[in-house]
C-alpha cells in the first residue's frame, strides 16, 4: 500500500498533468477554503492600497503603493521571496527567466520594476489588472505588425518607471529549463538610452517550480486557482546578477546572448541537476520540444 505522502504526491502529479492538458483543476474542501481565504486577503489589500495609490497620484507621479501592494499579494499567495544581489533602482533594463505570474508580483515587490509580459496574462481576471497597475506592457508575440508600437510603449515605460523587466523566453517554463531568448523586445536598446544598464535576473522556485509553473495548455485562471489553493508556502529566490552596459555589445542579439549566459550559469548553480529540454513547443522562440519530452496522460512529470 502506498504511504499517505506518496499518495498525495501522485495526486498532485496527476492534477498537474491534467492542468497541463487544459483540464480544469477540481479542488477539495480544504483547497477551496485556502482559495477563499487568500482571495479575501488579496481583496483586503486592494481596499487598502488602491485608494492610497490614487490619492498619492493626485500629488505626485511615482507612487510606491503598487510595489507595496504587489509585494503583499505575493506573500498572501504563498510566495516567500529571498533576494540575492542588489537590484539597480533606476536606468536599468532587467532580463529574466520566466516561470509564473508570481514572477511579476515578486520582482515588482523587490524592485518596483515595470514589465513586458505576454498578452494572455492581461486576459486573466484580476491578475491582468494587478499587472497593469504597475504599468506592465503586454505584448502579442505573434503580432509582428505591432512590434513598433510595443517598442514605443516600452520606451515610455523605461522613461517613466526607471526600470523595466522583460521575459525573453516567450513563455513560462517549469524552472528547470531555459529556452532560447527572443531578442525583439530588446530593440529598445538599439541604441541604448543614455546611462541605461542591463541587469540579468535569475528566478528559482526550487522543487516547487514543477507545480507552480504555468505551462502547457493550462489557462491562466486555472493556474491562479491552483496556486491560491495550494497548501503552505513556496520559495521564490530572486538572484540579481552582475549588470553590464549594452554599449559594450553589438546589438540586441549579443545583449540577449550575454544575459542568457549569466542566467544559465546562475540557474545551473542553483539546481542539483543539469538543465533539461522543455517539454512544450514554443513557436515565438522557434523551440520544438523533443519527442521523448512531450508529456502524456500516462507518465508522471519529470523529476
Amino acid at each position: 500500500m502506498a504511504s499517505g505522502s506518496t499518495a498525495r504526491t501522485e495526486t498532485r502529479s496527476d492534477a498537474r498533468l491534467a492542468a497541463m492538458r487544459g483540464e480544469t483543476t477540481l479542488l477539495d474542501w480544504p483547497g477551496r477554503i485556502r482559495l477563499a481565504l487568500r482571495t479575501a486577503g488579496i481583496l483586503a489589500l486592494l481596499i487598502v492600497f488602491v485608494p492610497l495609490h490614487y490619492l498619492f497620484r493626485i500629488f505626485a507621479y511615482g507612487s510606491p503603493f503598487p510595489m507595496y501592494f504587489l509585494r503583499s499579494v505575493a506573500r498572501v499567495s504563498g510566495a516567500r521571496v529571498e533576494i540575492t544581489g542588489t537590484p539597480l533602482r533606476r536606468d536599468v533594463f532587467f532580463i529574466s527567466n520566466h516561470i509564473s505570474w508570481i514572477d511579476i508580483l515578486a520582482l515588482a515587490g523587490a524592485s518596483g520594476t515595470a514589465f513586458v509580459a505576454k498578452y494572455e496574462l492581461s486576459q486573466v481576471p484580476v491578475i491582468g489588472w494587478l499587472c497593469a497597475l504597475n504599468r506592465t506592457v503586454f505584448v502579442q508575440r505573434e503580432n509582428r505588425l505591432g512590434v513598433a508600437e510595443q517598442i514605443n510603449a516600452l520606451r515610455e515605460a523605461l522613461a517613466d518607471n526607471w526600470s523595466v523587466t522583460v521575459f525573453p523566453e516567450g513563455t513560462t517554463t517549469d524552472g528547470h529549463s531555459l529556452l532560447p531568448f527572443k531578442s525583439s523586445m530588446l530593440s529598445v536598446l538599439e541604441p541604448p538610452p543614455p546611462g541605461v544598464l542591463v541587469q540579468p535576473v535569475m528566478l528559482d522556485y526550487g522543487k516547487a517550480g514543477e507545480e507552480i509553473g504555468w505551462i502547457g495548455d493550462e489557462g491562466g485562471l486555472n493556474n491562479a486557482k491552483r496556486i491560491l489553493s495550494r497548501r503552505g508556502s513556496f520559495p521564490v529566490r530572486i538572484h540579481f546578477l552582475e549588470p553590464f552596459s549594452p554599449e559594450h555589445h553589438r546589438g540586441r542579439k549579443a545583449i540577449a546572448a550575454k544575459a542568457r549566459e549569466q542566467i544559465e550559469e546562475a540557474l545551473l548553480a542553483a539546481l542539483d541537476h543539469p538543465l533539461r529540454d522543455f517539454a512544450h513547443t514554443v513557436a515565438p522562440v522557434r523551440y520544438v520540444a523533443p519527442a521523448d519530452r512531450v508529456p502524456d496522460s500516462h507518465s508522471p512529470p519529470p523529476s
